[in-house]
């Protein structure tokens, strides 16, 4: 599970992205920070083998898993555009196999590799097919499977990997969630067309004797019919909706916090998602952390877990200096800020 989407863009032409990171309980994260003119070189299935060199042509903030450089999840670059990998279970990932020719990045650092070598979605199109993306198990017992959203001011896209190999799909909507491909979310908008924010009118209701008014009890009666469960189709639905419903923020304070509010809506608490788990027990589904990047103003915030608190990084003031990358602990918990009356 997880929710991306594009805000409305502001008045003063903000864009902010938000991402929900839904995952069982069992890995944790950091935030990472991916210098400037860094040398990379991406996974290999076996030592020795040939594989993906670079040098990282922008700063790189996002967080990573258990520390490790190559496998960020969710960021943005210096220059604008930010990437976001989520899971593509039910036999939707289809990974290249790994050649050994130096094209190779694995499907979970291939956003490390996008945010810090390219500055737009259109030299993302121009560089992807020169990538071969394979699978690699992450010292899982299975090779995760996955798709990604990628963001810039202008567009988004989603990058999927079908039996036909790596496919680049535009996305009007700039809403990500799971399972299935794309399109078959954009065809399934179909199905609600009518959601509004308006109540319905006063209706007459003429038997063959008499007859009676019926009206709304209450409000909120627009939304009727918006899906509430947490599967990727249902979460796509509302997050299209919220996010064309909401009113236009004027500014990028605005929209950051538009997308913490449209974010707050879809936090998974533990117990109410359950998946199998090791040796037949279960694991909850939960909201590890939520993120905003801004993209127009360079702020990449988050919220982590059980910590109420949003922090802020401004890649315009943050040090890219370095050869290593740097990594900086997600609080796991917070507290409610007490005053006096």
């Amino acid at each position: 599970m997880c929710t991306n989407f594009k805000a409305p863009v502001a008045e003063d032409g903000a864009v902010v992205v938000g991402r929900g990171l839904d995952y069982p309980a069992l890995n944790g994260f950091q935030l990472c920070v991916t210098p400037i003119g860094m040398k990379r070189t991406a996974l290999a299935d076996s030592d020795g083998a040939s594989t993906k060199r670079w040098t990282t042509q922008h700063g790189v903030v996002g967080l990573s898993v258990a520390g490790v450089e190559a496998v960020i999840l969710d960021g943005m670059n210096t220059a604008g555009l930010s990437a976001h990998l989520l899971y593509m279970v039910g036999g939707f990932f289809h990974p290249a196999d790994y050649r050994g020719d130096g094209s190779d990045v694995s499907q979970v650092e291939l956003i490390s590799y996008l945010l810090s070598s390219c500055a737009s979605i259109e030299e993302v199109r121009e560089e992807l097919p020169h990538l071969n993306v394979w699978g690699w198990h992450a010292d899982l017992p299975f090779i995760p499977p996955v798709h990604i959203a990628v963001h810039d001011a202008r567009s988004s896209i989603v990058i999927e990997f079908r039996p036909e190999g790596l496919v680049i799909v535009d996305n009007p909507t700039g809403v990500v969630t799971n399972s299935p491909y794309l399109d078959w979310h954009l065809l399934n908008l179909n199905n609600y067309v009518g959601i509004s924010a308006h109540n319905p009118e006063r209706q007459r209701v003429r038997p063959r004797v008499g007859g009676m008014d019926i009206h709304p009890l209450g409000v909120g009666w627009g939304l009727r019919g918006l899906p509430g469960d947490f599967t990727g189709p249902s979460r796509f639905v509302r997050a299209v909706m919220f996010n064309t419903l909401a009113t236009t923020p004027k500014d990028g304070r605005e929209a950051e916090m538009l997308t913490l509010h449209v974010l707050n809506t879809f936090d998974v608490p533990a117990g109410v998602v359950e998946e199998p788990g090791p040796g037949g027990s279960t694991l909850d589904e939960i909201t590890y952390a939520d993120t905003i990047c801004n993209l127009t103003q360079l702020r990449y915030a988050y919220r982590a877990l059980d910590d109420p608190t949003v922090y802020v990084v401004d890649l315009k003031d943050t040090d890219f200096a370095g050869s290593v990358s740097r990594f900086r602990d997600l609080s796991p918990t917070g507290d409610f800020t007490s005053i006096e009356i």
